[in-house]
């Protein structure tokens, strides 16, 4: 069984360490904020000026004001702090921000991302994109682990714009969970029912495979 938009998140929620600054990208990402571990204290940063995101809100909460760099209504916890998007990315720029979620269209077994342009199509900018993925300690990537045509999104190298290169550290898909390693891409769990063969098969790059891979927890 493919893992759907929340149990990516969920599995990614995992990776979010006590003390941690994150931003979460547009997209899946977003929905991390919503299955942060109880216990952990982390602060979520959002790019247009905001530290200290809570999960999506409930309709009686909705604040049209109150929105994330994707223009999804949000929460805010106490202790919020809300400010410019010039400090917003002077946080970033400054390597302030110890982990990144970002989605992705394409990503290459060395840890090339592409996740802000496919030619011929209109598209609003890159966003915080670029900024993140040079800046960001880590970064994971959650993603579709094949395009609607059954064509793997996973690489030997990207085709479309590269947005960061030898960047990302870390892969959640719909099929796997995936670490970028010397010589590609190492399958470290799988969705519950999905084969290792069945990930072989939707990866274009490199897959490494070791051992007994377990199931992802949902």
């Amino acid at each position: 069984m493919a893992l759907d938009k929340n149990q990516i998140a969920k599995r990614i929620s995992k990776e979010v360490k006590n003390g941690m600054y994150v931003n979460l990208g547009i997209g899946i990402p977003t929905l991390v904020a919503n299955y942060i571990p109880e216990g952990i204290e982390v602060v979520l940063q959002s790019e247009n000026g905001l530290l200290g995101m809570g999960p999506f809100p409930t309709d009686d909460q909705v604040d049209a004001d109150l929105i994330n760099a994707g223009k999804q209504t949000i929460t805010t916890l106490p202790g919020s702090s809300i400010f410019s998007s010039a400090d917003s990315f002077g946080m970033i720029r400054g390597e302030h921000v110890d982990l990144t979620i970002l989605g992705a269209m394409e990503v290459s077994e060395n840890g090339d991302i592409a996740n802000w342009k496919i030619p011929g199509k209109m598209v609003k900018g890159m966003g915080g994109a670029m900024d993140l993925v040079a800046s960001a300690k880590n970064i994971i990537v959650a993603m579709q682990h094949t395009a609607r045509d059954g064509s793997s999104k996973l690489l030997k190298e990207c085709t479309l714009p590269i947005t960061g290169v030898k960047c990302v550290k870390k892969i959640v898909t719909d099929l796997a969970v995936l670490e970028i390693v010397d010589g590609g891409f190492k399958l470290l769990e799988r969705a519950p029912g999905v084969t290792v063969e069945d990930i072989k098969a939707a990866t274009a790059g490199n897959l490494i495979v070791e051992g007994n891979i377990p199931e992802i927890e949902v």
